[in-house]
């Protein structure tokens, strides 16, 4: 049942650019649901009904897997039914009549300017790591950009001269995002002072930012050090790896930008998901007026 799976992966791959992480996702929940199968005694896609997905469905939900979790797992098995009906692997699709139910979109939780500011400040950039440290920060509230496209960047990705970085985002798309001044002089610190001494064995080593090993920088690896530093500010609200994306985006709105440029930016898909850090500035403005207004609770 595997091969099907590889075959699946590899369809993904090819014809729909789909990025590693997405990929990585669509093959975990499907090799789950063949370890489940194989538990119920079904070795083959032929042998495998509706009513097979839909108990596996319900136990994940009693285990307490998260609705979210739930619609992922949901797309993941739909799409590769209606593959394998495509490909005539199977002659119909069990996973027809199961509904993926439409997730409500959360409002983004951002962290204020002056939280901003301590969190770029906590680096010490007369340090090798701090250096670094503080040059991912500020480019990741420079532009935006997702902590994946972060660590995949190349150092010919970045124009400080003309101001820019050039970035590849989900299906593959391309875009070019400015930097801000600040960003431009930090970055370049970084690599004429002290990127070179972050690099081991591996000196032709094309990534922008190099981790503890000499090459490039992890996702995980960034995780902890924004961890790190959200600890020693002792920064109340909460961090997540896109905390500073989603920063960026509200801020940038907050002072006059319009949607069609962030989203463009961001690289959202859909402006509905840009439209959300609309709602971030209408909730920040209400807690202002209930604050300041003499008479907001009268």
């Amino acid at each position: 049942m595997t091969s099907e799976l590889q075959s699946f992966i590899q369809f993904l791959t090819t014809e729909r650019g789909l990025s590693r992480n997405t990929l990585e996702s669509y093959e975990r929940d499907l090799l789950q649901f063949v370890a489940y199968l194989e538990m119920q005694g079904v070795t083959s896609w032929r042998d495998t009904g509706k009513v097979h997905l839909v108990s596996y469905l319900s136990q994940l939900k009693t285990l307490g897997r998260a609705s979210a979790t739930l619609s992922r797992i949901r797309v993941s098995l739909r799409s590769f039914f209606q593959y394998m009906v495509k490909e005539r692997l199977l002659d119909s699709d069990p996973s027809v009549f199961i509904e993926v139910p439409k997730l409500e979109k959360r409002i983004p939780k951002v962290l204020t300017i002056l939280e901003v500011e301590k969190l770029l400040e906590a680096p010490q950039s007369e340090q090798v790591n701090g250096a670094r440290d503080k040059a991912m920060l500020e480019l990741l509230y420079a532009t935006g950009i997702r902590v994946s496209e972060l660590v995949a960047l190349n150092v010919a990705d970045v124009n400080l001269e003309m101001g820019f970085i050039r970035c590849i985002g989900k299906a593959e798309k391309e875009r070019v995002i400015p930097l801000s001044g600040i960003a431009i002089r930090v970055i370049d610190t970084y690599i004429q002072q002290y990127r070179i001494k972050l690099l081991k064995r591996s000196v032709d080593e094309e990534a922008l930012f190099i981790g503890h090993l000499g090459t490039r920088m992890t996702r995980q690896g960034f995780w902890k050090i924004m961890k790190r530093y959200a600890l020693e500010t002792e920064i109340t609200n909460e961090i997540t790896p896109h905390t500073l994306r989603h920063s960026f985006a509200a801020h940038l709105i907050e002072n006059g930008a319009d949607l069609r440029s962030v989203q463009e930016m961001l690289g959202h898909s859909d402006i509905s998901s840009t439209q959300l850090y609309v709602q971030v500035t209408k909730i920040k403005m209400k807690d202002v007026y209930n604050r300041a207004h003499p008479r907001a609770h009268l």
